[in-house]
């Protein structure tokens, strides 16, 4: 299949998964009873703790000393908040999250090593996150005056969203290439650097259990996809 083939049906496979989210999980500001907003918001919590409780089961996660980690849209999204809080505190594990910068057009990311012992975690439910300035999808990001940005061999297991993932570990991103373009940045090193272990997760509505999402060759294959019910 040709290039603009497979941009096609992504490009329609997005809009059904974005549409499937949106009925399944209304946001605040849609037309939503305030019932269905708390049910939805019971749901997300829920099946991220079960992708989470996978997650922390695993021999790989035990191993790993260093997690690429992202910061959760506030809702729509896996929820990660639960789960970095049990990483930096409990699991002593170090952190590296996403940074997109000012310059969205350039669809660059780095990932910033971030130090947990900073004084909020100190504080009761405070994350070291929180006073990190918001981009524009409202997600904080490091500022930048944190220059600890990773480079290959840093990371240990990358923990990667998307939009959709398949029973053949194909992952279906926002569309911007924001990862593939970080993995290949960080995996394009010599074999001598040990290659990230790359684990998707999603919410149930998420994972494509009879489709194929098509794929081109920048396109990544996860190592493993979890889901709140299911390991691939």
């Amino acid at each position: 299949k040709n290039f603009t083939d497979i941009r096609k049906q992504k490009q329609l496979l997005r809009k059904q998964i974005r549409s499937r989210i949106r009925s399944v999980y209304p946001s605040p500001s849609s037309s939503a009873s305030d019932d269905d907003i708390n049910a939805a918001k019971m749901r997300l919590t829920s099946q991220s703790n079960q992708v989470f409780d996978q997650l922390f089961k695993l021999p790989q996660y035990e191993a790993a000393s260093s997690i690429g980690f992202f910061l959760s849209m506030p809702f729509g999204e896996i929820q990660t908040r639960d789960a970095i809080q049990r990483m930096v505190n409990e699991d002593g594990k170090t952190l590296y999250v996403p940074r997109v910068g000012m310059n969205f057009e350039l669809c660059d990311m780095d990932l910033v090593r971030c130090d947990s012992n900073c004084d909020s975690s100190n504080l009761e439910g405070k994350l070291f996150y929180d006073n990190f300035p918001a981009n524009k999808w409202n997600i904080p990001e490091p500022p930048t005056t944190n220059s600890n940005v990773a480079t290959p061999g840093d990371i240990d297991l990358l923990i990667v969203p998307g939009l959709a993932f398949d029973c053949n570990l194909h992952r279906l991103g926002q569309g911007k290439g924001y990862y593939d373009r970080f993995i290949a940045k960080m995996n394009a090193a010599t074999d001598t650097n040990k290659k990230m272990l790359l684990v998707g997760v999603c919410l149930e509505e998420q994972f494509l259990e009879d489709e194929t999402i098509p794929i081109s060759d920048h396109d990544f294959i996860m190592d493993m996809v979890l889901t709140p019910s299911k390991k691939f």
